[in-house]
């Protein structure tokens, strides 16, 4: 009996022992911190894309997290701050994937946040698929979206489909023309780079579906510093819509050669830029009615409260495409990391493909590794950068064709 109560109490006491032991080893297990790296242009072309839509919502998105404590890792009881680690690619998409390569090979960082730009995140996707980090592509537009996402398992594509957009424009405009606002001479402009030349390809195929006359149809280079003599051929074309898939540089060049030149069509589409700040900040009332990719319901309280919030903490307005979808990734990462609980890539993987996320675009869900369901064509609309296509979005706002005369 005596040798039975010996047992039970030197069990009991091991128990304990054990026990209290479990909760220090597990807090030394954790990392001291989960270190994110990304590359992003500080000089060239893409620099103002980057430094508008992605750079002050990866900082606001670090500061608000370690505000809080880090991100919550349930395999050790605990929160765990980010530590960032930064590159400067320059906007040389041979650069971005050396800055890739060194992120992942020497400073070994737990998670990839991905560059600026269309042409930049293809160039890296296939070494960030390979070494089985995952890619929230929130401005990059294709519309071999579904290809690539099959051809890389890791790559995510925020912005939908590139063919998406053109036929939204496209929908938007045959409406127009049979209420009688406008005939069917288009012309297209587009940057030389993948985000412009796979998009002009889908506007193509869809004007052509809609029975649209190209009047004139041309490219330029990346860096164009004068677009005038392209603009005075298209003047002289008397096009009833004007559409240029334009990086931010060329679309301030292509929004100012028009004024110069009183080319004022009754539909201005021009890209990526004109969704921007600062665009409302050059050109005050005179961008109304002015068009492009994108748009927000100005309505909505969750995107009132992100344009607040990113304004107090970076000291910058956001713009009103690529920066909601950016912080929206960044809070479906965050959240798809908490729900696995520790830094385990594969299974951070799998439920970014298969989960449901709560973010300041409304519920996020993936199918086949594309998001769908946000607004493709925006226009400016009393200060507001407004969705009006797909009409059917919640919040949409009907479009305003013929647009206003430029106003200086």
């Amino acid at each position: 009996m005596k040798r039975r109560q010996t047992t039970a109490l030197f069990a009991a006491a091991m128990a304990l022992t054990l026990s209290g032991l479990s909760v220090p080893a597990a807090a030394q297990e954790a990392p001291k911190s989960i270190r994110i790296g990304y590359s992003l242009a500080k000089t060239g072309p893409n620099a103002p894309g980057g430094e508008t839509t992605v750079r002050p919502n990866y900082d606001m998105w670090v500061k608000e997290v370690n505000a809080a404590g880090g991100l919550m890792l349930k395999a050790y009881g605990k929160r765990v701050p980010i530590e960032v680690v930064e590159y400067d690619d320059r906007s040389s998409t041979e650069e971005a994937v050396r800055a890739i390569e060194r992120l992942i090979s020497q400073d070994k960082v737990d998670l990839i946040l991905p560059p600026w730009g269309t042409a930049v995140n293809l160039a890296v996707a296939p070494l960030l698929a390979r070494h089985g980090y995952p890619q929230l592509g929130s401005t990059s537009l294709t519309d071999k979206s579904a290809e690539f996402a099959k051809r890389w398992p890791t790559i995510f594509f925020m912005l939908g489909s590139g063919g998406e957009y053109a036929e939204s424009l496209m929908t938007m405009l045959d409406a127009a023309r049979k209420s009688g606002k406008i005939g069917d001479k288009v012309a297209m402009l587009h940057v030389a780079d993948g985000f412009g030349v796979d998009a002009a390809v889908a506007a193509r195929k869809a004007a052509d579906r809609y029975g649209f006359k190209l009047v004139v149809d041309k490219s330029y280079p990346v860096g164009s510093q004068d677009l005038s003599p392209l603009l005075n051929e298209v003047k002289a074309q008397a096009p009833d819509v004007f559409i240029a898939w334009s990086y931010p540089p060329d679309t301030v060049l292509i929004s100012d050669q028009a004024r110069v030149l009183s080319f004022n069509p009754k539909v201005f589409f021009t890209g990526v830029g004109t969704q921007f700040p600062f665009f409302k900040a050059k050109y005050g009332a005179g961008l109304e009615g002015q068009m492009s990719t994108g748009g927000v319901d100005g309505e909505s309280a969750l995107i009132n409260d992100y344009f607040k919030r990113h304004k107090d903490l970076t000291g910058k307005e956001p713009d009103s495409w690529g920066s909601p979808v950016t912080y929206a990734s960044l809070q479906v990462l965050q959240q798809a990391i908490e729900r696995v609980g520790k830094i385990d890539r594969p299974a951070i993987l799998t439920e970014l493909k298969a989960g449901s996320f709560d973010t300041v675009l409304g519920p996020v869900k993936f199918k086949d590794q594309v998001l769908h369901g946000i607004f493709h064509v925006g226009q400016w609309q009393n200060g507001v950068f407004q969705g009006v296509a797909p009409s059917n979005l919640k919040g949409a706002r009907a479009a305003v064709i013929p647009k206003p005369n430029w106003k200086n």
